[in-house]
């Protein structure tokens, strides 16, 4: 599929993914989520996909909701509304399902649903001077379609603080409530990236895949309560192909099968 407002660069087993509308900040509007969740739900599909880099196109990551779609939501009926953020609520369910470790470059600002895409990325990457927010409630909305992701990365209490009153927050907040992992000088955004992206392919694919999917089914119950499903996750990845290439290669000293692209 050809797309108008992405631009994608694969590079092996690595695709680098830029939100491609510099002219407007890089903002969602209902063309921007067609064409995520097209690309997102081809990503599903691709077992070669191993690791993702989200980037924006010029100074900005992106600044959130575009002013001529919100102009068009002012008019839209309670059932516009509806399809339209449903819409919106797969894309950023998509995105945050990739069986891929997903890495957030950020530059500038990330507002609204800015910040939202940073909360479904596995790991995200800025420079000092980027902006943060949920901006939503400034506007009179709500930043509801991202709360279940934004929640699970900074907690209650932040999203309390941060949902209610719309304040901006520089990166060092960002990395303190967990949105962002690492806050580096712009001229080192792409090797740290870079880093990361070495440091992923050194994973396996379906351990990360397997990982990935575990994290919500025990984040916030009881040990004892999910003894039974991560038992059967474990045992699940020890007799895969790829669990036990990994067993033989850490008893032989060896290297795993997966690990077949320059590190």
């Amino acid at each position: 599929m050809a797309f108008q407002f992405l631009t994608l660069d694969r590079r092996g087993s690595v695709e680098y993914v830029t939100l491609n509308r510099p002219d407007v900040r890089n903002a969602f509007n209902e063309h921007v989520i067609v064409e995520l969740t097209a690309w997102a739900s081809a990503a599903h599909q691709d077992p070669s996909l191993r690791v993702v880099v989200f980037g924006g196109a010029g100074k900005v990551f992106s600044a959130g909701a575009d002013a001529a779609w919100m102009a068009k939501m002012a008019g839209y009926s309670h059932d516009d509304n509806v399809r339209d953020a449903t819409a919106g609520a797969r894309m950023f369910l998509a995105i945050n399902t990739i069986p891929a470790i997903v890495i957030g470059r950020i530059q500038g600002a990330a507002l609204g649903g800015g910040s939202g895409l940073a909360a479904v990325c596995d790991i995200v990457v800025t420079e000092p001077q980027a902006i943060f927010g949920f901006t939503e409630t400034k506007l009179g909305i709500l930043p509801a379609m991202i709360s279940p992701y934004v929640i699970q990365k900074i907690g209650v209490s932040a999203a309390r603080e941060l949902f209610l009153t719309g304040a901006r927050f520089d990166a060092v907040r960002a990395k303190e409530i967990g949105l962002v992992h690492a806050v580096v000088p712009a001229d080192q955004l792409d090797a740290t990236v870079t880093r990361y992206v070495k440091e992923a392919l050194t994973a396996s694919p379906t351990a990360v895949a397997r990982a990935k999917a575990l994290i919500p089914k025990v984040a916030g119950r009881a040990p004892e309560d999910v003894i039974a499903i991560t038992a059967d996750a474990i045992a699940a990845q020890r007799v895969s192909p790829e669990g036990q290439d990994g067993l033989q290669a850490f008893l032989t000293k060896g290297k795993p099968g997966w690990i077949k692209e320059p590190q």
